[in-house]
């Protein structure tokens, strides 16, 4: 779940900037990073990062030598605080949020591609809607600031419409699938699993989702920058962990389902129709996507649009350099 405002996020990597050190802003705790071999990997709600919760539970991290500390968030948002004020290494991440924190100051290099959403994250409308240019006038409730509010934006604009269109309910995105249910609004914005919840409000459906527009909502594991440059073995071992544990779970689909779909407070039935919306990335996908390219599954030039997304909706105050946001090397580095 995401829980923080926007505003506080940027308010968190401004503070992590100012003070020139991966200590947290306001609390006094120790990033513990310098010096220091031990990994603390944050992730929350999402299909593509429940795999880190089988590499935990299958010691899959000690088996390549890494000590990582596996941090669960219920609030997505407070994983990308964390991270953007020294109290984690490394995150799970959307790549419009790792924009997001890098143009308020936080360094950040992505090293990794989960996945790319190709359908779990959803508008869902009533059943009088009929389709996403039927918003018009219509109250939607969406957390603000995140990828399923860029991904009404995107459906708004290929259906003729703007944000000024509809009545925006600004609510966290479990609150907004419960508000959706209980008829209070008229559409939603959520990702997997929230998305559940969301359709159990008697004939719904999505009118619109990331599998419309393919390459939009990339997720990724981003690192502080300088853990990147102290620590380079140690992140070389948890990419490589990645891919172990995608082997593993190939090998090993029923017990995987099980652990992930527990994590997520889902049955292992709801889990696996979260499979198709969510496409894993092979290190194959992984190397196509870090190289440069001119079109949307190619990271360089999806990071510009959605930079200026957050620009022209005034959620980032200016468009973030993309310099050395992207590191290759420890896909490559794979065995």
């Amino acid at each position: 779940m995401r829980r923080r405002p926007f505003i506080r996020l940027l308010a968190a990597a401004a503070c992590a900037a100012l003070l020139g050190t991966t200590a947290a802003c306001g609390d006094g705790t120790d990033s513990g990073a310098e010096g220091s071999a031990t990994v603390r990997l944050g992730f929350s709600a999402w299909p593509g990062w429940f795999p880190w919760q089988v590499a935990q539970e299958k010691g899959l991290f000690e088996a390549n030598g890494v000590d990582v500390e596996l941090t669960w968030f219920d609030s997505y948002t407070d994983s990308l605080q964390a991270l953007s004020t020294g109290n984690l290494d490394a995150n799970s991440q959307t790549l419009n949020d790792t924009l997001t924190s890098v143009s308020g100051g936080a360094e950040q290099t992505i090293v990794l591609v989960n996945d790319n959403s190709t359908g779990n994250d959803q508008i869902i409308a009533a059943p009088d809607v009929a389709d996403v240019a039927g918003l018009r006038g219509r109250k939607v409730a969406v957390e603000q600031g995140t990828v399923d509010h860029y991904l009404l934006l995107l459906a708004l604009e290929r259906a003729g419409l703007s944000e000024e269109d509809v009545t925006l309910t600004p609510l966290l995105t479990d609150a907004a699938a419960a508000a959706f249910v209980a008829g209070q609004v008229d559409a939603v914005g959520a990702f997997a699993p929230f998305t559940t919840t969301a359709l159990e409000r008697p004939g719904s459906r999505a009118i619109a989702t990331s599998k419309d527009f393919p390459g939009a909502i990339p997720d990724h594991l981003a690192f502080d920058g300088a853990y990147v440059r102290e620590h380079p073995e140690q992140v070389q071992q948890v990419v490589q962990t990645w891919f172990d544990t995608l082997e593993w779970i190939a090998a090993n689909e029923a017990e995987a389902v099980a652990i992930m779909a527990r994590r997520g407070g889902v049955s292992e039935a709801d889990y696996r129709t979260y499979n198709a919306g969510t496409t894993i990335f092979t290190r194959e996908q992984n190397l196509a996507a870090f190289s440069p390219g001119g079109d949307a599954t190619h990271l360089d030039f999806q990071a510009d649009r959605i930079a200026e997304f957050l620009v022209r909706t005034e959620l980032a105050p200016s468009k973030p350099s993309l310099d050395g946001l992207f590191d290759p090397t420890f896909v490559q580095a794979v065995t």
